[in-house]
């Protein structure tokens, strides 16, 4: 057996403002990711876990034939038509990734194979697919591909008739639209430090070195981003910060265009466009925060036009999108935390609502490609329902099941339940939860273990969903929750913003209250409960157990985000200039003072800490391995219990962990079986 880890001290202060923060651990930072100590280090810290967890071992290994037994070995997607073809996603076996084929006009017809992701990926511990774009005329595909884990992707493209490669291949780009000439690529290039993407260029097939530069975003806190409308008549240049936006707009049937501003973009006014029929429709929160929908003539000018109001945003409605087809518009609103899916014909004003039936689920809008049909796809899914693809047609209501996701074994619903409550935070803001148990394993006695997860940042909302791999916790007697903690937008604009900034500490208050009521409820054992949370969600995580670590008999924090401080005064680290207005920027004072002050690698202090298990990975872009590394360094340096702390870093992966339909549940495994292990 390996000794405990213990990082080496080298003095390292950081002075902002007047303050000195003493940064021992400062030398574990390594860019490039190549410093033979640092490396060292991680590894030593490694083999600590797995001699730590040995005796989770075959625990770990039962959860994951666990859990892939319960994944369908030969999977389809829900084909889709476009353009005369049939697509779908295909997964045959054993095989962790896609091929992606088609079908000519009918689903009987012979499958055309027009991407192997398997083969892609052979000598590569880790693969991504990003983007794959067939183009107008079906003749090419242009895909992209990250084999780091950095989401540094490599743009390709294939001629789908001869099967070749063409010697078309770009590097460092995100988003990728086809013009309609079908030789005309437009791709978004990243910073090759920050990965920040911010330049558009326009490609030629067959050209090589003489990419045009069409728009360079010079504001390092937006971010850049390309779609078609869904007419197909634009291509979209989408200009996104925390609280701004902006489009500019290219004619996708003009092999030469220029991008043309659509609006201004001004602080705070957040915007996003589409197309349809001769008229732009706007979301736009310019008359309420949670978002109205506009319309005006594509011949007019948006500065000067008078806007036609489609839906109108309120306290009480959060418009989060929409749908345009030419019959109907639909949209997709929150309301009392929950989306709901309402529609309305163009000629008529009253909105109708598909129904739902679980207390706590959730919809989205599904690809609806053809603008043409009546029918339309979404997908649901709730704490007990596997996600399930339906198609309505908004004429007669008549709905069909296109699939619902297989769960294989002795799974049924209805041996499960899922309930929605609400608990009061200590301002007394009401907070909903969701929870999820199998019946006949649990009593509201306060006897059975409890997991509850959380995020509560950059507005994202942490819907409930089904999990096949949760199920081996439910089976075991295991509570789990969502907290839908303030920083997400459950509830609305306001919610997102009464957790961000300087109500960021709203975020950890409203967890840990959510943890106790639960526990005051019956809902989990005070001795067996439990905590998760990931990136954002992972300083959720660091700044609750400073605040109340007796809580927890353990927590996983994944890839956490946990040296709030340092990251965000360092401009060079991808991400964090586009994140001034979610955290603050710590260049002024008051927000260094803030963020200081709940900053969990800052605020670690000399007290009892739960059992924790942190996960990173090396190639991480999102949030730098050395976050985590750091952090589990300084803690197990001041920590006075004898608690497990283990470090678990991936060498080959990035952000999302393992690549892969399979091999990502040896990570879920892991995370599992030290829960599970604790609990006993």
């Amino acid at each position: 057996m390996s000794g405990t880890p213990i990082a080496p001290q080298k003095p390292h202060t950081h002075s902002q403002h007047g303050t000195d923060r003493y940064d021992p651990y400062h030398w574990l930072r390594d860019d490039e990711r190549k410093d033979p100590e640092v490396l060292a280090y991680l590894e030593q810290e490694n083999r600590y876990t797995d001699e730590q967890l040995q005796p989770t071992a075959e625990l770990q290994e039962t959860l994951y034939q666990e859990m892939i037994g319960r994944l369908k070995k030969d999977d389809d997607s829900v084909p889709y038509f476009k353009n005369g073809y049939w697509y779908q996603s295909r997964y045959s076996e054993e095989q962790e990734y896609p091929r992606i084929v088609r079908f000519a006009g009918t689903l009987d017809a012979e499958e055309e194979l027009l991407l192997d992701a398997n083969q892609r990926a052979e000598g590569f511990e880790f693969y991504s697919l990003g983007s794959s774009t067939v183009s107008p005329d079906g003749k090419l595909l242009a895909f992209s591909e990250d084999t780091v884990g950095r989401r540094e992707y490599v743009l390709y493209v294939k001629d789908l008739s001869s099967g070749e490669f063409l010697l078309d291949k770009i590097e460092q780009v995100a988003s990728v639209v086809w013009a309609n000439d079908n030789k005309t690529l437009y791709y978004v290039k990243k910073h090759p430090t920050t990965l920040l993407p911010y330049q558009v260029y326009r490609h030629t097939l067959g050209t090589s070195g003489s990419d045009e530069l069409i728009y360079e975003e010079k504001d390092d806190t937006f971010y850049t981003t390309l779609y078609k409308t869904t007419s197909e008549d634009y291509i979209v240049i989408g200009l996104f910060a925390t609280v701004t936006s902006e489009v500019r707009l290219l004619d996708a049937n003009q092999a030469d265009a220029k991008p043309r501003l659509f609006l201004e973009r001004q602080r705070h006014h957040e915007y996003d466009l589409d197309h349809l029929n001769g008229r732009f429709y706007l979301r736009s929160n310019r008359a309420h925060k949670n978002f109205a929908l506009y319309s005006l003539a594509d011949t007019e000018d948006a500065a000067s036009a008078k806007w036609q109001t489609e839906f109108e945003g309120g306290d009480e409605v959060y418009l989060d999108g929409s749908e345009l087809l030419d019959d109907y518009l639909v949209l997709s609103t929150r309301s009392e935390g929950l989306t709901q899916l309402q529609y309305r014909h163009w000629n008529e004003t009253e909105l109708r609502r598909i129904a739902f039936d679980d207390p706590a689920y959730t919809v989205w809008l599904a690809y609806n490609p053809n603008h043409e049909t009546t029918k339309l796809r979404y997908a649901y899914t709730s704490l007990t329902t596997p996600m399930t693809h339906y198609e309505t047609d908004l004429d007669n209501g008549q709905r069909v099941t296109l699939k619902q996701q297989a769960v294989l074994g002795d799974f049924s619903r209805t041996n499960y339940a899922s309930e929605r409550i609400w608990i009061t935070a200590r301002d007394g803001v009401k907070v909903p939860v969701s929870l999820v148990y199998r019946k006949g394993c649990f009593s509201k006695d306060g006897h059975n273990p409890l997991l509850v997860y959380g995020y509560g940042s950059y507005g994202n909302s942490m819907d409930p969903y089904f999990s096949p791999a949760r199920l081996s916790l439910l089976d075991r007697g295991m509570v789990y929750a969502i907290a839908h903690i303030r920083g997400g937008e459950e509830l609305g604009r306001q919610w997102y913003e009464n957790g961000k900034l300087l109500n960021k500490k709203n975020t950890f208050n409203d967890f840990v209250d959510a943890t106790r009521c639960l526990l005051a409820r019956g809902y989990g054992d005070r001795q067996n409960c439990f905590a998760m949370g990931g990136s954002a969600g992972g300083l959720l995580m660091g700044a609750v157990i400073n605040q109340a670590p007796e809580l927890y008999k353990g927590v996983v924090a994944q890839v956490p985000f946990v040296d709030v401080v340092s990251t965000m005064l360092d401009d060079s680290i991808p991400l964090t200039t586009g994140e001034y207005d979610e955290w603050g920027n710590p260049h002024e004072k008051k927000y260094f003072d803030y963020i200081l002050s709940y900053s969990p690698y800052d605020q670690v202090k000399a007290q009892d800490y739960p059992n924790m298990l942190v996960t990173t990975g090396l190639h991480d872009s999102q949030v730098q391995y050395w976050e985590p590394a750091k952090w589990v360094a300084k803690l197990r340096k001041m920590k006075t219990d004898d608690n497990l702390l283990l470090l678990k870093t991936d060498m080959d992966a990035g952000h999302g962990g393992k690549s892969g339909r399979f091999k990502q549940y040896q990570d879920t495994a892991l995370e599992y079986g030290f829960i599970l292990w604790l609990a006993k």
